[in-house]
């Protein structure tokens, strides 16, 4: 029932039947704990680690922008804002998308933090990285797979289903009920 109109909007989705939906909710939901799992432990990992610092990937770019990213990585007040920024946001992103809470606000942020990674050292012809990486890409590498992914949590949104978005959104719709008289 609450699973299934989720999708019930979709065109895609419209002949599917209601136990279809409901293998596609929990893929879904699967899909957005994961990448939340990947988020928070990214985050709580550098937030554990002594010393850690964005410092070295920062100082690696070769993207598009890698003078903006240089520019955040050569200044140490500025550097510790940029530190702090990824460990808290990786983790609070993470968590936001492991419990289903604020899910599409946590998507988007995602986006936004995955964008950033990826345009500071993009897999584009012509550019050599001295830090290793695992696999050979071209254009689309892992960064831009989970932006995807993070995409279709984003406008499905899996949290209303199973999430604290759930709960959330029940009680803003009380509140937002007339009184009865």
């Amino acid at each position: 029932p609450y699973g299934a109109s989720l999708m019930s909007d979709s065109p895609a989705l419209a002949n599917t039947p209601a136990g279809g939906r409901r293998l596609e909710t929990f893929f879904l939901t699967l899909l957005r704990i994961g990448i939340g799992w990947h988020f928070a432990y990214e985050g709580l990992s550098k937030l554990t680690a002594d010393g850690w610092s964005a410092k070295g990937f920062l100082l690696q770019s070769r993207g598009p922008l890698a003078e903006v990213f240089r520019w955040m990585a050569v200044d140490p007040e500025r550097l510790e804002t940029v530190n702090q920024l990824n460990m808290w946001g990786l983790t609070l992103i993470g968590l936001g998308l492991i419990l289903g809470c604020f899910t599409r606000l946590a998507s988007a942020a995602g986006m936004l933090v995955i964008l950033l990674f990826y345009l500071c050292n993009p897999p584009f012809i012509g550019y050599f990285y001295s830090i290793p990486t695992e696999g050979s890409y071209l254009i689309v590498n892992k960064n831009l797979v989970e932006l995807a992914a993070l995409a279709v949590v984003l406008v499905t949104g899996s949290g209303r289903v199973a999430g604290l978005d759930r709960i959330i959104h029940r009680l803003l719709k009380k509140r937002d009920r007339p009184a009865e008289a």
